[in-house]
């Protein structure tokens, strides 16, 4: 496809089109797509799952790459008839998941050959290092509770089959909330029995609560062995749950932040 005029609905892909020295082909991105800090300055199209078709084709792209929620599917259709060159490209939640979407994009601007080279050189050593360490059996009897939001005072957190637990499950660690699909909120009997060790909360999340402090004093977290041994922790949502580069590093990070402190 002509790679001229790029169109991009998913943060993660505007992320990888930096990573590979891409963005100069960029017209146009979705409102996830806020990393790196330039991604700001490109003209917006909304919100991934709610796009105009109108809005993206006044912007004449020669080719548009959205992540597997790009929507909605009416919107997809009504651009496919276009004829512009549209790829929608699959969500895997591991790190074999984010190589295959490095390469996807790759593949799609026609540079595979530079894009191995990348994945291979800052990419893959990460991956094998989280490989070592995810093994680590301390890691695998931490549980852990990830926040999406903090929705009118009651946690949505992740269960099976989210970004979440693939995140959680990339760093060597157990979801503390395997007993559901999706995010939910949750009680404050069902979050003091799930026990977990760690709570992860998108910086945003911890925001729309207040801050970092307040979350420490909730009704349903204060008593949680996360709460009394000072591990809360927030970080960039997409950064944990993007699945572009960064997700791999946020996962050693992590990892290494919770085997270091149990080791103390």
């Amino acid at each position: 496809p002509n790679s001229s005029r790029i169109t991009v609905a998913g943060g993660s892909i505007t992320e990888i089109l930096f990573f590979l020295g891409f963005e100069n082909n960029i017209i146009a991105v979705d409102i996830t797509s806020n990393y790196p800090k330039k991604a700001e300055e490109y003209q917006s199209i909304g919100y991934v799952r709610n796009l105009s078709a109108e809005g993206i084709l006044s912007l004449k792209p020669t080719l548009i790459i959205g992540e597997d929620d790009m929507g909605p599917p009416s919107v997809i259709e009504q651009i496919k008839r276009t004829g512009i060159s549209i790829n929608i490209i699959e969500e895997n939640h591991t790190a074999e998941g984010i190589v295959n979407k490095i390469e996807c994009v790759g593949n799609i601007i026609n540079k595979e050959t530079k894009t191995s080279l990348i994945i291979d050189e800052l990419i893959k050593p990460s991956i094998k290092e989280l490989n070592e360490i995810s093994k680590n059996s301390i890691l695998n009897n931490i549980r852990v509770m990830f926040i999406l939001t903090m929705d009118s005072g009651t946690p949505v957190v992740a269960g099976r089959k989210t970004s979440a637990n693939g995140f959680i499950k990339m760093i060597g660690a157990t979801n503390a909330f395997e007993d559901f699909e999706g995010w939910k909120p949750v009680g404050t009997e069902s979050i003091i029995n799930s026990s977990p060790d760690y709570i992860l909360i998108s910086n945003r999340g911890a925001h729309s609560y207040a801050d970092l402090d307040k979350l420490f004093e909730h009704p349903a977290i204060k008593y949680t062995p996360a709460a009394l041994n000072k591990n809360i922790i927030a970080l960039d949502g997409m950064e944990m749950l993007g699945f572009g580069p960064r997700t791999i590093d946020s996962a050693l990070k992590l990892a290494t932040i919770f085997i270091g402190n149990h080791n103390e």
